[in-house]
């Protein structure tokens, strides 16, 4: 057995079951293994930014890393956009990245670089194997790091001898850690914060926002008035009919000033406190009200959930909680964003993933939504646009019984439309909305809000994509996806309806 195989056969040992894969000749000895170790699939994709976005997405559904495979500097450089989103959603991940044999590096060939340098800022643990003979150990830390709460990122560096030199075997992964409880003093003082009688919001973020976590905050809620919100953007929240709903930040200052203005206190539940996604001339960073006090009732890495349990306990709060209802059927007229997404809204299935990537088009999805059948949601948590069709992906292999939906703006898409071509050969049952405004649409509005509205021709065709227009219908099906145009909303609930059919990917060209 070579290190490639221990590390393969250790992977797969703590739980690993999935490698999003794009290699190169340094990984070799690592895809040969494969084929000698059972359980362990390997999902390939042409382009580094999908590997690593789809291991999001697997993790965020699975709750559990699944491998990357990269190839040197270069290799993880392509990926990292992807990386920091997960690395902002906790999203546990296990990064296998090549490198020249040791002995080679020396000679300073053209793909030489600092692998670790490019890895230490956008990960938690960096390791490099020094020989075949650590190689497994260090793929079981990886994989104990990555799980650690509440979620990390594991980068190990494998040069190519110690893939092909001869290893021992496997090795048992390390205990991991448990989630923190939280002090009782904490739940204590919660309790009497939110009996003052005084505004107080619940910032809820991580697994506040899963089902469990929000019965508890619905309950306390209810008990006290507070009022319930998420992030702006969150790794996964379970929302729908039937469940306790929770408001969503605004991206726009201005809005999420007005969302929190006269808020007395603002308690932390496995969220940070809310600031500015940039800075903008003659606003303030921070978004909490200066009259506010932030109090912290959990970290993203403690028992959140616990947490909440303790503090309604405290509260004597009861069981029920209010709920929400269903949406109304979508209404007919002229093709809007509102419309589009009141359409997918009425039209889910129950327990869908959506995954939104609608950028200016987000309020109203997340808006229209609401109401729908019991599914999750998940959003763009880091900022960097691309992550919409990977993290379809990855959602997608975890969860196969389940209809995956992305909302996708159509600029960020071409960041990683490769990942169509996995989707297909994959057969996974992903329907993707290609938002198409032919533009930068976001940009248009940051323009102004950064003071720089003055701007003339030069500047605004650097955020239209209309020279010429994307066919997002010849795109997919030349990554073997089937799709069709909608520029009606007719043509819509029809395409809606025949991606929502298929059993496969499909995509709708939706012409705003």
């Amino acid at each position: 057995m070579n290190g490639a195989e221990s590390l393969a056969r250790t992977l797969t040992g703590a739980g690993v079951e999935v490698c999003f894969a794009n290699p190169g000749t340094s990984e070799m000895h690592f895809v040969a293994a494969l084929d000698r170790v059972e359980g362990l699939r390997c999902v390939l994709g042409l382009f580094e930014g999908v590997v690593t976005g789809a291991a999001d997405g697997y993790a965020r559904m699975a709750d559990k890393p699944a491998s990357t495979l990269l190839h040197l500097g270069p290799g993880l450089a392509n990926g990292l956009a992807n990386i920091h989103n997960a690395r902002r959603a906790n999203s546990p991940m296990v990064n296998i990245v090549g490198d020249h044999a040791t002995y080679h590096k020396e000679y300073d060939a053209p793909l030489t670089s600092d692998v670790e340098g490019v890895a230490r800022p956008f990960s938690h643990w960096v390791k490099t194997s020094t020989d075949s003979g650590s190689v497994a150990g260090d793929g079981a830390a990886a994989v104990a790091a990555a799980l650690a709460p509440p979620g990390r990122v594991a980068t190990l560096v494998l040069p190519a001898d110690a893939s092909w030199e001869d290893a021992d075997g496997p090795a048992p992964r390390p205990p991991v850690e448990a989630r923190a409880a939280v002090a009782p003093e904490a739940i204590a003082a919660a309790a009497r914060t939110l009996r003052s009688g005084e505004p107080t919001v619940l910032f809820l973020s991580g697994p506040a926002l899963r089902e469990p976590g929000l019965t508890l905050a619905g309950r306390i809620a209810a008990a006290t008035g507070a009022r319930l919100v998420a992030q702006t953007h969150n790794a996964r929240v379970e929302r729908g009919a039937g469940r306790v709903a929770v408001e969503f930040l605004p991206y726009p200052v201005d809005e999420a000033l007005a969302a929190l203005s006269g808020t007395g206190h603002l308690l932390l539940v496995g969220a940070k406190a809310p600031v500015a996604f940039f800075a903008y001339p003659g606003k303030p960073s921070e978004l909490s009200p200066k009259q506010c006090e932030v109090r912290l009732l959990a970290t993203p890495g403690q028992d959140v959930v616990g947490a909440l349990g303790a503090l309604a306990d405290e509260l004597g709060a009861p069981q029920g909680a209010a709920l929400q209802a269903p949406a109304t059927p979508s209404p007919g007229g002229p093709l809007t964003v509102d419309a589009a997404a009141a359409a997918v809204g009425s039209l889910l299935p129950e327990d869908a993933i959506v995954v939104d990537e609608a950028l200016t088009a987000a309020s109203a999805f997340i808006s229209r939504t609401r109401g729908a059948a019991p599914h999750d949601y998940l959003q763009i948590t880091g900022g960097a646009i691309g992550i919409g069709p990977p993290l379809a992906t990855g959602a997608a292999i975890a969860c196969p019984d389940r209809k995956v939906v992305c909302l996708q703006a159509d600029g960020s898409a071409m960041y990683t439309v490769q990942a169509l071509w996995t989707q297909a050969r994959e057969s996974l049952d992903v329907t993707t909305v290609i938002l198409d405004n032919r533009s930068y649409a976001i940009l248009k509005g940051e323009l102004a809000n950064v003071g720089a509205a003055d701007a003339g021709r030069k500047a605004h065709s650097m955020m239209e994509l209309d020279r010429p227009a994307l066919d997002w219908v010849a795109l997919a099906r030349g990554m073997g996806v089937e799709a069709g145009r909608a520029e009606t909303m007719e043509e819509f609930h029809r395409q809606l309806n025949a991606g929502l059919r298929s059993q496969g990917p499909y995509l709708i060209d939706l012409v705003l």
